[in-house]
């Protein structure tokens, strides 16, 4: 992977982990599921009127859409809504990142290194020690909706990598649209119309500015960059980067709430970051130190 590629796919887990406090500001005065239904609305609207229709097959764009707004979010929202506390709803997601590697390997072909492995684990470790450090309880049903969750991300990543979209801004304008729909129902099903006619009176500049971040800068610029990725490189190379959320999650949360950072999270951090180390260049630095043992053998 490209160390370009693998600088913007940094710069998209970090924007994604700051995501979270922007969520924060805006379920301030926004119902979670409103906030939700705005966020792709807005991702899709006007743009989706300007983009011409991807040339990608229209399953590919509904499938994509329909897991991406009401899988992946909608889950999540139901999730919180069942009493999944949000960090710990951010932490569950990054599970996504396992799945996806797997289920390529499952549908794709495609071949787990042994550097793979290890790097997971490292990683997985540090995910392991953030979770089970948190205070935060959380039910079970909602759980394993955030798990599901976690699975449709998955589904998503796959579904970019089969469908190899060639316009993939256009792919995504159009897939939010149908994330919107699929949004609009889960909300109508779980709580009525009540998130969308509070919604008109508790817009204020902090939900507005939330809003309009979610949809242009995490998710129309994020995914775009982020699928491109996928599209380019095995998933294994690029499904990893997103472990890096819940350490900018937990960064934004610091510097933007004062949130502590405790020894425990320090530790998790520094598994995670050596974990996905491993994962990027864990063969370069393996050649580099075979060579340095050659030399001094000589």
């Amino acid at each position: 992977m490209a160390l370009k590629h693998i600088l913007l796919g940094i710069l998209v887990t970090a924007i994604w982990g700051a995501n979270f406090s922007v969520i924060r500001l805006g379920l301030a005065d926004v119902d979670p599921f409103a906030l939700a239904c705005a966020r792709f609305a807005m991702s899709a609207f006007p743009l989706i009127l300007l983009v011409p229709r991807p040339s990608t097959r229209l399953r590919y764009v509904a499938g994509y859409g329909a897991l991406f707004g009401g899988g992946l979010w909608g889950l999540v929202n139901l999730g919180i809504h069942a009493g999944v506390p949000a960090g710990l709803a951010s932490l569950l997601l990054q599970l996504s990142a396992f799945f996806t590697i797997v289920l390529a390997s499952l549908v794709l072909g495609e071949r787990i290194g042994r550097q793979q492995w290890i790097g997971m684990a490292m990683a997985g470790t540090g995910l392991a020690i953030i979770l089970f450090s948190s205070d935060a309880a959380g039910s079970a049903l909602g759980m394993v909706l955030i798990l599901l969750a976690a699975f449709a991300w998955a589904v998503c990543n796959v579904i970019v990598k089969q469908a190899r979209p060639a316009d993939m801004f256009a792919f995504l304008v159009w897939a939010c649209g149908f994330a919107t729909l699929a949004l609009v129902v889960l909300t109508l099903c779980a709580k009525g119309l009540a998130p969308f006619t509070s919604l008109a009176t508790s817009l204020g500049p902090k939900s507005l500015f939330s809003i309009a971040f979610q949809a242009w800068v995490t998710t129309l610029f994020g995914y775009w960059v982020w699928n491109s990725l996928m599209k380019t490189y095995p998933v294994s190379q690029v499904a990893p980067l997103s472990l890096l959320v819940p350490v900018a999650g937990l960064l934004t949360s610091h510097l933007v709430y004062g949130e502590t950072i405790g020894g425990a999270k320090l530790l998790a951090a520094l598994c995670i970051l050596s974990g996905i180390a491993i994962m990027f260049f864990g063969a370069r630095l393996g050649a580099w130190f075979q060579r340095g043992r050659s030399a001094t053998q000589r």
